[in-house]
């Protein structure tokens, strides 16, 4: 560790220590491979109950950093946690297969580690994203190099840390850095997987990077997901839900709510609704992670409002310190408008008026992100139309949040490619070998 950051007194990772990091992880990596399957989960039961321990640590570490409220983070925590002890089952069993052959021979496909995975996460939900890629990236027996947002390196170096004392030696490092550090991980050659959950400027970089070194890349990226309000729902219902899916953590979540279609029958009696939802919110408003992101989500909003929107609640840069910005309701928006176009990463409710189902469909699937979308619906009919039809990842239904364990998808457009969850994640963490193994051949 070699220079520091003045904004947050954390060692940053110089060239040279990289380059020793990846060497090590590389020399590492076969004897953990080796390491029974069984004891590889063994390790991630334990780091599992760390977490658990010191949820309240990371959690409080977490809202000094970043400003979201601890009693949020700590379940943040324990969902990583809960994680690597899924993963710890699945690793063991994960899948392999016989072929049928001749008599004489057995054949089999089996999947091995790819080798030295680097993982590069985000700030707004630090733990259970780090846990996720760490934790099926480990237990299929890959080496992993870490690196978390700058934004919360504290919490990064404390999951380090954890991971690290329960670890053989190398087999997982943390390193701490920006963006340059970010980029020379992605540029440098011998690493087999790049997984990065984070901005889509950032993953497309890390995509042309890896294309010239020959690693595989798992992106999760950013989201411009809709909510479609069908005629047939409760308005008050349905403004609660906008209200949950827009404001929840400061509309800080990658698959948070970013653009609704309401239709006309409804829109009279469902905005005044979210805009009373709005103002509840405002009354213990979050903070956004830091003034950059309230500038670029407040210049969104400046420009839709310009453009003929209208700021029904919120709208406007809080006086004083800090970085909150309000719970924001947006009527009038107009396709163009780029707080309809593109991930706005705060808590903003741009609203669209359509005239039916359909069309709200259309506009919803008229997009260049393919990470989530959630319909508001009472007909089945409408409710198979529209999760047919969104090209994105994930589609719920009548909730903006929820769904059972381990569901993987995979995001589409500017959002990323591979699984990000589930048992598939495992699949990408491994490469499959065919093997035809025939008896020995005469002696002489």
């Amino acid at each position: 560790m070699t220079d520091i950051d003045n904004a947050t007194r954390t060692a940053v990772t110089g060239d040279a220590d990289l380059v020793a990091v990846l060497h090590n992880a590389r020399a590492a990596q076969p004897d953990w491979a080796r390491t029974p399957a069984a004891g590889r989960a063994a390790v991630l039961h334990d780091v599992a109950a760390a977490l658990r321990e010191h949820a309240d640590e990371l959690a409080e570490t977490l809202e000094a950093e970043t400003g979201r409220p601890a009693i949020s983070g700590r379940e943040g925590v324990l969902a990583g946690a809960g994680t690597l002890d899924q993963y710890a089952e699945l690793g063991p069993v994960h899948r392999g297969r016989t072929l049928q052959g001749s008599w004489e021979a057995t054949d089999f496909m089996i999947p091995q580690p790819r080798g030295v995975v680097v993982a590069l996460t985000p700030w707004n939900d630090p733990v259970a994203i780090a846990c996720g890629l760490l934790g099926a990236a480990l237990v299929t027996g890959n080496t992993v190099v870490h690196k978390p947002s700058e934004r919360s390196p504290r919490t990064g170096a404390r999951l380090g840390e954890l991971f690290g004392d329960r670890f053989p030696e190398a087999v997982v490092q943390t390193v701490a850095g920006d963006g340059r550090v970010g980029a020379a991980l992605a540029e440098a050659p011998g690493i087999d997987v790049i997984a990065h959950v984070g901005a889509t400027a950032t993953g497309r970089a890390i995509a042309a990077a890896a294309a010239r070194t020959g690693a595989k890349v798992l992106l999760e990226n950013g989201g411009n997901d809709p909510l479609l309000i069908d005629a047939d729902v409760d308005p008050v219902w349905a403004a609660e839900q906008a209200a949950t899916g827009a404001f929840a953590n400061a509309g800080q979540i990658c698959v948070s709510v970013e653009r609704i279609y309401v239709h006309r029958d409804i829109a009279e009696r469902f905005v005044p609704a979210l805009c009373d939802q709005a103002r509840r919110w405002n009354l213990d408003p979050q903070p956004l992670v830091d003034p950059r992101l309230r500038d670029t989500v407040h210049a969104q909003v400046s420009e839709a409002v310009e453009r003929g929107a209208k700021a029904l609640v919120g709208g406007v840069v809080p006086e004083g310190p800090g970085s909150t910005y309000p719970a924001t309701v947006l009527t009038d928006c107009l396709p163009g408008m780029r707080v309809l176009r593109e991930e706005t990463f705060g808590p903003v409710a741009p609203v669209r008026v359509v005239s039916d189902f359909a069309t709200g469909l259309a506009e919803a699937c008229d997009d260049e992100y393919g990470l989530a979308a959630t319909v508001l619906t009472g007909s089945m009919e409408h409710a198979q139309q529209a999760w047919r039809a969104l090209p994105v990842g994930t589609v719920k239904v009548n909730s903006v949040f929820g769904g059972a364990p381990g569901g993987a998808a995979q995001p589409r457009g500017r959002s990323g490619t591979g699984y990000g969850y589930g048992p598939e994640l495992l699949d990408e963490m491994t490469t499959t070998k065919v093997v035809h193994l025939e008896a020995a051949p005469p002696r002489r």
